[in-house]
């Protein structure tokens, strides 16, 4: 009975499931992906990851580790010399699980499972996708400006910022303003004095 076995056996006894994830491991560092069920995936993930941060640190007794869980010399030695390398500077998640849909036969779920620092294109498509400003929570998606719309607003920033010191000098100037108050007042007056003679 399970009774709490949290792992997944894979209807497999322990010998045929040890053998199993032994040689997915090693397929998996030789050929850098391999094409498997999901379950599969997730219990070769687990197994693989220790194996993968071990490698990171050469030593005799780290190669004797691996080489127990392993069991292939061919892999152990690719996984030394190239995998550890490329892996160095990353703390964990080696791997990335890609679902491909279900199997023919059974409808099992299918997935691919690789190496992450070894998939080209998506590295390429991560240097090339950077942010460029800060959004707001209110938004869902949006498209970061690319180089030359950048350049863009800021000629057209710097553009108005000239056109303004311009105005703003030729507004310093002193305005040449006639003054017309005196005679203004004096028509004022004379109206006044005219409302009173009428009254009187």
């Amino acid at each position: 009975m399970r009774h709490n076995k949290k792992f997944n056996h894979l209807g497999r006894t322990s010998a045929h499931r040890q053998a199993m994830l032994s040689n997915m491991a090693a397929s998996l560092i030789v050929h850098k992906r391999i094409r498997t069920t999901v379950a599969k995936a997730k219990a070769l993930r687990v197994y693989i990851e220790p194996l993968l941060t071990k490698s990171k640190e050469d030593t005799t007794h780290n190669r004797r580790v691996v080489f127990s869980y392993l069991e292939n010399k061919e892999a152990v030695a690719e996984l030394f010399r190239d995998v550890a390398v490329k892996i160095a500077d990353r703390p964990g998640g080696y791997t990335r699980i890609l679902r491909t849909g279900t199997r023919l036969g059974d409808n099992a779920d299918m997935c691919i499972i690789e190496l992450v620092d070894y998939n080209e294109a998506m590295l390429e498509a991560k240097e090339t996708k950077k942010k460029t400003s800060r959004r707001s929570r209110g938004r869902k998606s949006g498209k970061a400006k690319t180089e030359e719309q950048v350049q863009e607003v800021e000629e057209v920033v710097s553009n108005t910022e000239n056109a303004l010191e311009e105005t703003a000098v030729e507004t310093t100037e002193e305005p040449v303003v006639e003054e017309p108050v005196a005679e203004v007042e004096e028509s004022v007056e004379e109206e006044k004095d005219q409302d009173a003679e009428e009254k009187k």
